[in-house]
């Protein structure tokens, strides 16, 4: 309910209006405060406009501010960040890599396991399609290893490597080197699993894990992926060293030989 008077002042919100027999006056008590009139009668008021002129009577208006009320809030606001589709349901055997030198080491460090490389893009349908199976495979194989490339994080190092087609897998195993490689999509997983049954067995490997072929590592070194003073720390060492300590333009030599012309389209299933 709201009480307005003539002279401007009015009165909003949940109020009582009464008169006050004892003084003859009139009371307004709301939410926010209470009004006292005094010196009127019921007659002067009902049915009338009550005219107080703004230079006299003020003396009769009895304002009682509300108490003040403390509020205390406390909010707290949780950010978390959405995990992307390739960051999903990885398995401990799935490592993810973030440049040629950790893929070349990682390769290296293996030893006898078992090693395949998921070549993928966030941007590919057939990568996505494929992943929950991907890890579903990593985790009911634990003694192999996954490790997970993304082609527009290092699409240099994919180029050296003839990555042209997506999703795209390698397998290799201790001093045997590439065991094989190829694209399979979610249709075709019996391919992957072919190989993953063919290759995932326990098997002894005689000398140190080869990792990347020779000519891959020259490749990489090529453009700046990976130093010369590294190549000359991996396997074949004499014959990198000969490549090298001669002064061949390996830039010259990787894209004559080897073919990479940046123009190639990257196919995605």
């Amino acid at each position: 309910m709201a009480c307005s008077f003539k002279t401007g002042f009015s009165v909003s919100g949940s109020c009582d209006c009464f008169f006050n027999n004892t003084n003859k006056g009139f009371s307004v008590r709301s939410s926010v405060g209470a009004l006292n009139i005094t010196a009127l009668t019921p007659n002067e008021f009902l049915g009338k406009s009550l005219d107080v002129p703004n230079q006299i009577g003020l003396s009769h208006w009895n304002v009682k501010t509300p108490k003040p009320v403390s509020i205390n809030a406390q909010a707290s606001i949780c950010v978390s960040k959405a995990q992307r589709w390739w960051e999903k349901t990885l398995k401990p055997n799935m490592l993810e890599i973030h440049s040629a030198k950790e893929l070349v080491d990682s390769l290296l460090n293996a030893g006898d396991k078992l090693v395949i490389i998921d070549f993928y893009s966030p941007g590919c349908g057939g990568c996505r399609t494929l992943h929950p199976k991907i890890c579903q495979l990593a985790d009911s194989n634990p003694d192999a290893i996954f490790l997970k490339v993304n082609y527009e994080e290092l699409k240099a190092m994919c180029h050296a490597l003839r990555i042209h087609v997506l999703p795209f897998f390698r397998f290799y195993r201790g001093a045997e080197g590439k065991l094989c490689s190829f694209s399979c999509t979610n249709a075709t997983i019996k391919k992957f699993k072919d190989a993953l049954g063919k290759y995932g067995t326990d098997r002894c490997s005689l000398g140190p894990a080869k990792g990347l072929d020779e000519s891959e590592l020259l490749a990489l070194a090529s453009i700046g992926q990976l130093s010369r003073n590294q190549s000359l720390d991996y396997p074949k060492k004499d014959r990198l060293e000969n490549f090298v300590l001669s002064g061949v333009d390996l830039s010259s030599n990787f894209d004559n030989n080897l073919g990479l012309k940046e123009s190639n389209e990257l196919l995605m299933a």
